[in-house]
């Protein structure tokens, strides 16, 4: 299988090439290439015996190889006469019947269908830029004038996108069909003071009647297969990636950058959807790496690519260490793509990789594939779907490193971010637990079971936030000997898959859980694949989690112990993932402080990247609630702010949630209807390391 790369989104922004093309100056002419790196394409499209008009000449030797290996039938033309007497001259006893005529290109004296192609070696790009593309325009009108039915234009190009799209659109236009081949450096030739932008050979041939639909193709090399494109858009898109492709090689081959995340994507040349993504990980200056460990694969298994480890920049780095090597290229596999085996995919990859390597690396070195365990890891897709409020997602179930079996709910927008987790049981595994394990401990959870013959683990939280949220109600006193009875009311703002909810429910004595859900597709998901099962004890309410809080405040007569923020944020351009931004605002977060009873808590799980705004955020509940502490989740980014309404004694808080601590878990771990059934969470752990706000 072949794959084709597409480049981080820096390669694809308009200001990058803007400031890339600014910064090339006139030095890009010299890289077009000789005879030897254009030959393989030139004879497959222009054959010997065709008459060729060589447009803006220049004193290239191009013209002069073509000629050597039997094209005599070229007609080189070129506006200046400076140029035109030196070719002559030069050519005059070696090679007779090779001419050059001073010619304007926009207005050549050829009546109509004079040639078989026109070759045109950076000349379009010279005069694409002049009168705002005017002169271009008028000169390949004049190429297609002059070209016979069947004829081709071939023109070797940087492929500047204003200069492809202005050829591209005239030729679509004509009806011809287009064809453009990317010629990639060979591997090990990048230099510091080589160009990095790839040549690219433009074909557009000339149809005897126009097509109904255009005929748009991309080649890679010289005999790539060629990929079609239904839109110039879309071919225009291909020449960016393939460009962001080569400045990114350059790059890498030249330079090493601890501090960069460079980040490549491998699609499926057929199909044209993403296969692998690959992200490039150096090692710090200075760091003491063997000398054979100079570049390493590691294979993310399915299953794994959302793990802290593998998906955030803290953590790769910190794989990348205990790997060794100078440059670690970390690889995730793709949902709805196909995997054989581990051999096969390292087959796939070993001819893209050498791209990647670090400097000084020969190209025939070996490289190893690093994995964990060996294999693949396994995914399986269960459901997909669309949501009018949050886009495409799926529901898929893995094998976890600890080979356990999980079920996910993850939308696509955002494929590094599991929304929603839960772990499966076989329905009879889980059954027969109950009866095995009698004399032990640590019996079954409660089971929710699902149609597939699996059941969700309901005493089985998978976030460690929701761990902690849990953990934070012993800050309520819930569990004490004064209040083991009293009743604990939760309004929570996000479903999910509902694992937090029901677990509330279910082991929570005494609890009654309100859930407020923007998107009903959510509660239909968690119903049909993550056994949520809402009761008179736990409702849901669908609508804006900020409109029912303050529609209850207005209303009035509605307290609640504990209101948790367990919502996500859609704008991935804030550097706060969750909550959106309007849920701690001040006036919303008093509006919360008005429906808690006298001993209520806030608990909030914030993901804040930006240190500035989260000092804003926690500047904002501080105004609000006299008491608050945090706690960071390790290998997260995600910590949960814990909110009393009461003021407490700074000394004397830490302490005492020691003890509160063993008194909620003695409440968890005792069921008087089920005495074998136990959740699977240590308060205590949970609020280790907490720190006051």
């Amino acid at each position: 299988m072949s794959l084709l790369p597409r480049t981080a989104e820096e390669f694809s922004s308009a200001d990058y090439w803007e400031r890339f093309f600014k910064k090339r100056g006139e030095r890009a002419f010299e890289w077009y290439g000789d005879y030897n790196k254009l030959c393989g394409v030139l004879h497959k499209y222009i054959k010997v015996q065709d008459k060729v008009l060589v447009v803006g000449c220049g004193n290239s030797e191009l013209s002069e190889q073509l000629y050597d290996v039997g094209y005599k039938h070229l007609t080189n033309i070129d506006i200046s006469e400076t140029v035109v007497a030196h070719m002559n001259q030069r050519n005059a006893e070696r090679r007779p019947d090779l001419t050059f005529h001073q010619v304007d290109a926009t207005q050549t004296p050829y009546e109509d269908a004079s040639f078989q192609a026109a070759l045109d070696k950076g000349t379009l790009d010279a005069v694409a830029s002049e009168e705002e593309g005017a002169l271009a325009r008028r000169m390949i009108t004049e190429v297609s004038r002059v070209l016979k039915v069947g004829g081709r234009y071939v023109c070797v190009t940087l492929a500047q996108e204003s200069v492809i799209k202005l050829a591209v659109d005239h030729f679509v236009q004509l009806g011809c069909a287009v064809r453009l081949h990317c010629l990639q450096e060979e591997r090990g030739k990048e230099e510091e003071d080589t160009f990095a932008l790839p040549v690219f050979v433009l074909i557009c041939t000339k149809f005897r009647q126009p097509m109904p639909t255009p005929i748009l193709e991309m080649c890679i090399g010289d005999d790539g297969a060629p990929v079609r494109h239904t839109r110039v858009c879309e071919l225009l898109s291909a020449v960016r990636e393939y460009q962001g492709y080569s400045v990114l090689r350059k790059r890498l081959r030249t330079s090493t950058d601890p501090s960069s995340n460079l980040c490549l994507t491998l699609c499926d040349a057929k199909v044209g959807l993403p296969r692998y993504t690959l992200t490039v990980q150096d090692c710090p200056a200075g760091a003491k790496v063997p000398r054979p460990n100079q570049f390493a694969i590691f294979i993310v298994p399915r299953g794994s690519e959302t793990a802290w480890l593998y998906s955030s920049t803290e953590g790769r780095r910190q794989l990348a260490a205990s790997a060794n090597f100078r440059r670690l290229v970390v690889v995730s596999m793709h949902r709805n793509q196909e995997y054989t085996d581990m051999q096969a995919v390292q087959s796939e990859l070993s001819p893209v990789v050498m791209d990647l390597a670090p400097p000084g690396m020969p190209t025939n070195q070996q490289v190893p594939f690093l994995s964990v365990g060996g294999g693949l890891g396994w995914r399986e897709e269960v459901s997909r779907g669309v949501s009018q409020l949050s886009g495409e997602y799926c529901v898929e179930n893995v094998r976890g490193e600890d080979g356990e079996l999980y079920r996910r709910l993850v939308f696509l927008s955002n494929i590094s971010l599991v929304q929603s987790e839960s772990r499966l049981v076989s329905s009879n595994t889980a059954s027969s637990h109950k009866k095995k394990n009698k004399k032990k401990t640590k019996a079954a959870s409660t089971a929710v079971t699902l149609s597939a013959g699996v059941s969700v683990d309901s005493g089985f939280l998978c976030c460690a936030h929701h761990e902690v949220m849990v953990a934070g109600l012993s800050m309520l006193g819930v569990g004490t000997p004064q209040n083991k009875d009293d009743p604990v009311s939760v309004l929570l703002v996000g479903l999910g898959g509902g694992g937090l909810p029901q677990f509330l429910r279910d082991f929570v004595p005494n609890a009654t859980v309100e859930v407020v859900e923007l998107d009903p597709v959510v509660l239909e998901v968690a119903k049909e694949w993550f056994g949520f099962r809402p009761d008179d004890r736990l409702t849901v309410t669908l609508g804006d989690g900020l409109e029912r809080i303050c529609s209850l405040e207005k209303e009035g007569g509605h307290l609640f112990d504990v209101i948790m923020f367990d919502v996500d944020n859609k704008d991935s351009s804030l550097g706060m993932s969750c909550p959106p931004a309007g849920f701690v605002e001040t006036p919303v977060l008093q509006k919360v402080f008005n429906l808690l009873t006298p001993r209520g808590l806030f608990i909030l799980n914030l993901v804040c990247r930006d240190p500035v705004l989260r000092k804003n955020v926690l500047e904002r509940v501080r105004s609000v609630f006299p008491t608050i502490l945090s706690r960071k989740i390790a290998e997260e980014i995600n910590e949960v702010l814990l909110c009393s309404r009461e003021q407490k004694d700074a000394a004397l808080i830490l302490p005492s949630m020691s003890q509160a601590a063993k008194n909620f878990q003695s409440m968890l771990s005792t069921d008087r209807t089920e005495p074998k059934k136990r959740p699977h969470i240590d308060i205590a752990e949970m609020l280790e390391n907490l720190k006051i706000e």
